[in-house]
């Protein structure tokens, strides 16, 4: 079946971050995989989380820097990252703010992220 969705839904979220979500639990109903564009502002960060999901995320303007237990990675305009479910991780962004495309499988929700 086919279905058209018509546009994303805002998901209000403190620090200035924008999250407008076209597939997932809150616009579509999907629990299996959700998808978001991001516009974060310079030095924008948040809490550390453990998700239970796999997150994809493609850079497409700015810099997106997320730390692991591994360090912290870099992530520029044209360049994409996979985090694993069960790994610490902790996003933010670089002077110059960051625009984004999350994928999570199985979807987004606040109590999957297992934010501190």
């Amino acid at each position: 079946m086919v279905r058209k969705i018509e546009g994303a839904t805002r998901v209000p979220v403190p620090g200035g971050k924008l999250i407008d979500e076209h597939v997932g639990r809150v616009n579509s109903g999907d629990e299996a995989i959700s998808i978001a564009h991001m516009t974060a502002p310079p030095g924008w960060e948040e809490p550390p989380q453990t998700p239970s999901f796999t997150e994809y995320t493609v850079v497409l303007r700015g810099t997106v820097l997320v730390e692991h237990d591994g360090g912290t990675t870099r992530v520029e305009a044209g360049q994409s990252l996979v985090t694993s479910p069960g790994e610490r991780v902790r996003y933010s962004t670089g002077p110059e703010g960051a625009e984004y495309v999350a994928v999570c499988l199985p979807a987004f929700s606040p109590e999957s992220a297992g934010r501190d």
